[in-house]
């Protein structure tokens, strides 16, 4: 699991497995690329008769992290193997694996990245005494956000009447019994995401069903996604808007159910503080099984 193994400030943790820091063989002195901003696109065009510009939009670029003074100690005969586990942990790979870090007492953050230089070098006697110094790792994020470790999920059912007050009518003479029961809440479909960072996040949203025509519409931003599809129950249709995907119970795509006035997929994320996202479906569709899921990690530049 990412970052089940990162327990104090100068863990670094790659992938499910290989630990790097205080109380492993991997020491390091430095982390560039972290905290920095990453690299920008910008769509500034220059103006033709005047100073300045036309101000554009900003694209961040793939995010570069490198550990240098990467220091590798052990046991006297133990060296080889300790090499060797940092090469599988950083071996060339085609997709992306977690990349855990904590710096201090906050809890850590974690970005998707897959290793694409490695340098341990190699001095005479070094290996016999169980001690490389002056390696370095070079990490490359497609995504140059990053992200809390732990997931956030809210849920929501329909909306939903409230029964209203049952006035305990007994029989015989009428007479009120106390307390006055109103019975269960209604459902007011609607829910609160935060996102704690400072970077938009992306989603993964699901509608169970059965509902007919199911949406999730931002009330904060104005966003919507809404698709004309029926669901029967036990079906879950899931919206991943990172990918820009929309698949039926797992495997089915679905993306041309798609509505008119639905945002493009890959445009619906959840801001820095709070949104107010709000499940609705098509108005004969009232079926209180019927819910959304919302599933996020707080982003942060």
């Amino acid at each position: 699991m990412a970052g089940d193994r990162v327990t104090r400030p100068g863990h670094i943790q790659i992938g499910d497995g290989l630990l790097l820091g205080p109380g492993t063989p991997y020491g390091w002195r430095t982390l560039t690329g972290w905290e920095e901003s990453p690299g920008l696109d910008s769509g500034t065009v220059n103006r033709s008769d005047a100073h300045g510009g036309f101000p554009g939009r900003l694209l961040a670029q793939p995010r570069t992290i490198t550990v240098e003074g990467l220091v590798v100690r052990t046991e006297p005969g133990l060296m080889e193997a300790a090499v060797r586990d940092l090469a599988a942990a950083t071996a060339l790979r085609d997709d992306e694996q977690p990349l855990v870090v904590q710096l201090d007492a906050a809890p850590p953050l974690m970005c998707y990245a897959r290793c694409i230089r490695r340098a341990v070098p190699v001095e005479a006697g070094g290996y016999a005494v169980g001690v490389a110094v002056g390696g370095a790792l070079q990490f490359e994020a497609t995504d140059p956000r990053r992200y809390a470790v732990v997931e956030q999920t809210v849920e929501t059912r329909l909306p939903q009447p409230e029964p209203g007050l049952d006035w305990h009518l007994a029989p015989g003479p009428e007479h009120l019994a106390w307390p006055l029961e109103f019975g269960t809440p209604g459902s007011t479909g609607t829910m609160t995401a935060v996102n704690s960072g400072d970077a938009p996040a992306h989603p993964l949203i699901a509608f169970r069903g059965p509902v007919e025509l199911p949406s999730l519409t931002n009330i904060t931003t104005g966003e919507a996604i809404e698709y004309d599809i029926a669901l029967g129950d036990g079906d879950v249709l899931v919206v991943d808007t990172s990918a820009g995907t929309v698949t039926l119970n797992g495997s089915a795509s679905r993306l041309h159910t798609v509505t008119a006035r639905s945002t493009p997929e890959q445009l619906v994320t959840l801001g820095p503080g709070a949104s107010m996202l709000a499940f609705r479906a098509a108005p004969w569709s009232m079926d209180p099984r019927a819910g959304c899921t919302v599933t996020w990690r707080s982003a942060y530049w």
